[in-house]
């Protein structure tokens, strides 16, 4: 028996990783740092997360260190590297969204202070970041840029509130020369804040917004190949909305993500039907009010939205189960606040990846995977516990090098069920074992900046 359970313990993290039914529930997965937390070089603005077809995360941001200019980043296995020049834009930007086009070449809109505030899209050609068509093209000066591919002709398109038209909404596409509009310019009811551009899986560019010209609700646009005409009613929220962000299911339903200032300014979804716009879940499903959210929708059509999460400011993510909003693990999982949340899946193995603005790290950009804890065959991702007499009968000594406020230590059996939880006080601390079952367990200890994981066997 004891052979056994060794056994078991050296090939355990196989199974567990491999017991996907409890996959998404399981205490042993939660968010993970991909890389380095806080990897750029500053404090990083406007971050904004992609990734290429082969499933490369890139993150574009106004670089402050680099005189508030653009740098795009990526991820090659093992560090985050320039793509490129860092502040590769020719002066100060805002508003980054950053699209991955259908070839691979990361493209990057931005309000571009060279030209006066208005639009300029670059692309990087594999070498250097080059301007897409003119620097400045849009009529005005611009806010909230939102970059997108076209899924049928692979054309780059943008939507932004256009200080050149009334400060309402406008959309451009490159057609390989120029900069053209997409229908008439300014085509939206009135002022429009935080514009959120998406295609339909035919190819039908969509745009979410916080509308004033009807009572800052939110409302959405489709170009119909003619004219913007609106998709549902104009307005159909319940009441104010900030952070409007959109994205499709993969059975071409709209969804949107906002703050929802009807509900106490909390997280509410809601989707269009094809007729009529319905919630997702309850209205302000988040336990308190929320910023920044982003909106994606899973391989299989789940609906998740991170978002920086009440007065503590830190990032949550949830999923919608088909009947409730879920915590993605841990709710508050980042080191400090969170700004700018930007919320990805991986193309090639469907993983939710999130980019933000870190408080916890200087205000660098961090990105962060939802993931098992283990990173290898037996390896630990970071873990400082040390378990000890391990193989142990009765009581075991756990000692960490450091203790974060907030610390909690529980033990698991191989289900994922917690067994024995314990607040950890102090760098040594002694658990009784004795009543558990023979067998294999992991050791959690959670707190306010990581998670960190070891095994037992208990004799």
């Amino acid at each position: 028996m004891k052979k056994l359970i060794y056994i078991l313990f050296f090939f355990l993290p196989v199974f567990a990783i491999a017991q996907q039914p409890w996959y998404k529930s399981s205490p042993l997965y939660d968010w993970v740092n991909v890389g380095n937390a806080g990897f750029s070089a500053g404090t990083a603005w406007f971050t904004s997360l992609a990734f290429s077809p082969s499933g490369q995360p890139y993150v574009a941001y106004v670089d402050t260190v680099n005189s508030f200019k653009v740098t795009v980043m990526k991820f090659d296995g093992t560090n985050w590297v320039n793509v490129g020049n860092a502040g590769f834009s020719a002066g100060q930007a805002w508003y980054t969204s950053l699209a991955i086009s259908p070839s691979g070449q990361p493209y990057v809109a931005y309000e571009d202070s060279v030209s006066f505030g208005k639009a300029t899209v670059m692309k990087f050609n594999g070498t250097n970041w080059v301007n897409v068509g003119n620097e400045g093209f849009s009529a005005g000066w611009v806010w909230y840029t939102s970059l997108a591919f076209s899924p049928t002709d692979g054309k780059p398109y943008v939507a932004y509130m256009d200080y050149g038209n009334s400060m309402r909404a406008t959309v451009m596409k490159f057609d390989g020369t120029n900069w053209v509009n997409v229908g008439l310019a300014g085509f939206s009811a009135g002022l429009v804040y935080y514009t959120s551009l998406a295609f339909s899986q035919s190819g039908q560019p969509y745009v979410a917004y916080e509308d004033m010209g009807n009572s800052m609700k939110a409302t959405v646009m489709k170009f119909d190949g003619t004219d913007w005409v609106n998709v549902g009613s104009p307005g159909f929220s319940a009441g104010e909305v900030l952070y409007t962000s959109l994205a499709f299911s993969p059975s071409g339903q709209p969804n949107v993500a906002y703050m929802d200032g009807a509900n106490s300014q909390k997280a509410t979804v809601m989707k269009f039907d094809g007729t009529n716009w319905n919630t997702v879940g309850t209205v302000g499903f988040s336990e308190g009010y929320v910023s920044y959210t982003s909106i994606a929708i899973s391989q299989t059509g789940q609906p998740y939205v991170a978002y920086q999460d009440g007065w503590i400011a830190k990032a949550t993510v949830v999923r919608f189960d088909g009947e409730n909003w879920l915590n993605l693990g841990s709710p508050q999982f980042s080191a400090g606040w969170a700004e700018y949340t930007s919320l990805a899946f991986s193309p090639i193995n469907g993983q939710p990846y999130l980019a933000y603005g870190d408080f916890g790290n200087s205000e660098k950009a961090t990105v962060m995977r939802f993931d098992s804890v283990f990173v290898g065959i037996n390896q630990p991702q970071k873990s400082r516990l040390s378990l000890y007499p391990n193989p142990g009968a009765d009581k075991i000594t756990v000692e960490t090098s450091a203790i974060p406020t907030q610390s909690q230590l529980s033990i698991l059996n191989l289900s994922g069920q917690e067994v024995l939880t314990h607040k950890i006080t102090q760098i040594k601390t002694q658990l009784d074992i004795s009543n558990l079952p023979t067998g294999v367990y992991f050791v959690r200890l959670t707190n306010d900046r990581t998670v960190e994981v070891g095994k037992i066997v208990k004799e």
